[in-house]
């Protein structure tokens, strides 16, 4: 059952604390990233045969087998997706960053130029669970960002197969290339290339902790996009919440991994006791019982603060991923929020509906990295450079100020470069 604490009973950087598994995935990566390095393709088979149980001849996904893909799916899951695609489009083409120039100064032109990477990867989980809507989150701000080429990878079942869902998504995206490869093995692949998958320069997505290794090994080698931790939701709520809502709000985090943190914050005891009961009525109900379960009892907690002002403190303490803001004004509020990754406005608004259909993106900062990092963007797929241009004349005015600058830095060299121009 869930814990129900008193604010104070608890710090606010705790709230959060999750028991993480000593498992050191490290080694293993490593032995993986030096493997695929070396031997290319071959590893990659190897790796699908003994991890996906798929024996392959092509870690391609062909055209045909995207257009078997598409017409497996649903009609009106396609139509669902293409709904999502057009709301993801319309928010992030508001992200585009122009390239701009000032000239302002005689003899002087400096500017910058934004510039798409040219070929990003996306890691897809597979197994058990697909995401399509990864798919979409991921791939679509890099198109609006120009990438010249898209490429995805995800592990295939034990058929060689991969979830039609996923290759429908990422047609509706404009993906240009999938591959059948998933855990380390793949992100080795994004960032050293092989026979068959190329080198990328930014890798992005969520996967297990051996993806999440992965990613942080190869960094460096290629960018990515962050190194994600267990999921994470925080629902700020006023007495007034339906239980039933917020109960369920709280699950549809808990439902995704045993090491996901659920937490509610409200100024009702009441409405603490209610989603407790709740939350036992709803967890036998869902399929994925057995996870959410143990995620509420081992890491989700009811804090009953003072006020909605205490709770918004404990929203900017721990940064959260998710945050919901459960109360009747909540544009009241959102000028307190400093950290979270995405926060969801009013009583009407799940954390599931910028899961799969709103617009905002669902590639988040988790751990409290919302202090300090963004949701997955068109910026991620960007890189700016600048430049800058004098003429003589110009130079000529400011050369003895740089001058000047230099030689405080005991950099005669530099000094010397900028004045000799002047002096000739």
């Amino acid at each position: 059952m869930i814990k129900i604490l008193k604010y104070g009973e608890v710090e606010n950087k705790d709230i959060f604390a999750r028991a993480v598994p000593t498992v050191n995935v490290e080694d293993t990566v490593s032995e993986i990233i030096k493997d695929v390095r070396e031997n290319g393709d071959s590893a990659l088979f190897k790796y699908c045969e003994k991890f996906d149980r798929a024996k392959l001849d092509c870690l391609t996904v062909t055209k045909e087998e995207i257009n078997e893909a598409v017409a497996a799916v649903e009609p009106e899951f396609i139509e669902i997706l293409q709904k999502a695609a057009v709301n993801i489009r319309k928010f992030h083409e508001k992200q585009v960053r122009n390239s701009f120039i000032i000239n302002d100064t005689e003899g002087v032109v400096i500017g910058q130029k934004v510039i798409p990477v040219d070929r990003a990867g996306l890691y897809v989980p597979g197994g058990t669970a697909a995401y399509p809507s990864t798919v979409l989150m991921d791939s679509i701000p890099a198109k609006i960002a120009g990438c010249r080429e898209v490429v995805i990878v995800t592990p295939p079942n034990s058929e060689g197969k991969v979830n039609p869902v996923i290759l429908a998504a990422a047609y509706i995206a404009g993906v240009d290339r999938i591959f059948k490869v998933g855990g380390a093995q793949a992100i080795a692949a994004l960032a050293y290339g092989t026979e068959s998958v190329p080198k990328v320069d930014k890798i992005v997505g969520p996967g297990n902790a051996f993806v999440a290794e992965a990613k942080r090994q190869v960094f460096g080698e290629v960018s990515i996009d962050m190194i994600a931790g267990p999921s994470e939701i925080l629902i700020v709520a006023d007495g007034t919440c339906n239980p039933k809502y917020v109960a369920a709000d709280l699950l549809s985090q808990a439902e995704h991994d045993r090491m996901a943190s659920a937490v509610l914050v409200t100024d009702s005891a009441e409405l603490a006791e209610s989603v407790s009961a709740e939350l036992e009525v709803q967890i036998p109900l869902l399929e994925r019982a057995d996870i959410a379960r143990e995620s509420i009892d081992k890491n989700g907690k009811i804090i009953v603060a003072d006020t909605l002002n205490s709770a918004i403190e404990i929203a900017n303490e721990i940064a959260p991923e998710h945050l919901e803001l459960c109360v009747d004004n909540p544009f009241d509020y959102l000028d307190s929020i400093r950290h979270a990754g995405s926060i969801f406005m009013g009583k009407n608004c799940p954390e599931a509906l910028g899961d799969y259909f709103a617009g905002p993106n669902h590639t988040l900062p988790t751990s409290g990295s919302a202090k300090f990092s963004s949701p997955l963007s068109v910026d991620d797929f960007v890189k700016k450079t600048q430049y800058t241009y004098y003429t003589r004349d110009a130079l000529a005015k400011v050369a003895r100020d740089v001058e000047f600058f230099a030689k405080k830095e005991g950099l005669t060299a530099h000094a010397k470069s900028a004045v000799i121009r002047i002096e000739e």
